[in-house]
């Protein structure tokens, strides 16, 4: 009966070790990048972004990573962002539902097909994992009307991960929950 019940706890923690850690990275544009001249609403169809997921933009800094409303991003109006970095390297944390807009704030990019929308999907298993790097700027919610929430993203500026969609969890962690599940077999 004992065992039964270390068994079980053990399970619970291996479960609460893994799964904040299955978390996707998404690469914006795959190989191309944040760019003029790839299709993105192509790039995002076979993909379901969920909270705790991440965007990651790779460019040149002449271009800029804007989040921005729904009627700014139909509009390609630039000037408002939301939030706006040009490190040539940003992480946006997807941290709430709903639709997220991001455009290339450059006049006339945003035009010729610089423009992302995410429908970043509740239920997410997972939180996004801390990056050493520095936050550059936080962003309320993706919308149209002012909103007084918690920040709907996070934008980190790092080296990003050459993979479009990959998982997150570190080898560290897939060891440890190895043998912690082994643990719990030998218990059982």
């Amino acid at each position: 009966m004992a065992s039964s019940s270390v068994g079980m706890v053990s399970l619970l923690l291996v479960s609460w070790m893994v799964v904040p850690s299955l978390a996707k990275v998404y690469t914006v544009g795959d190989t191309p990048g944040w760019t003029t001249g790839v299709d993105y609403s192509t790039w995002t169809k076979d993909k379901t972004f969920k909270v705790g997921d991440s965007l990651v933009f790779n460019y040149p800094t002449s271009h800029t990573v804007d989040e921005v409303s729904s009627s700014d991003y139909s509009t390609c109006t630039v000037g408002n962002a939301i939030t706006t970095d040009n490190s040539g390297a940003t992480t946006v944390a997807l941290k709430t539902a709903g639709t997220h807009y991001f455009i290339c704030g450059v006049m006339g990019h945003c035009a010729n097909g610089m423009k992302l929308s995410v429908k970043v999907e509740s239920g997410s298993s997972a939180a996004p994992s801390k990056s050493p790097s520095s936050s550059s700027s936080s962003s309320p919610a993706s919308t149209d009307k002012p909103s007084t929430s918690t920040p709907s993203t996070t934008t980190t500026t790092t080296k990003a991960p050459d993979s479009s969609s990959s998982w997150s969890l570190s080898p560290f962690m897939a060891v440890v929950a190895t043998c912690l599940a082994l643990l719990v077999l030998v218990i059982s």
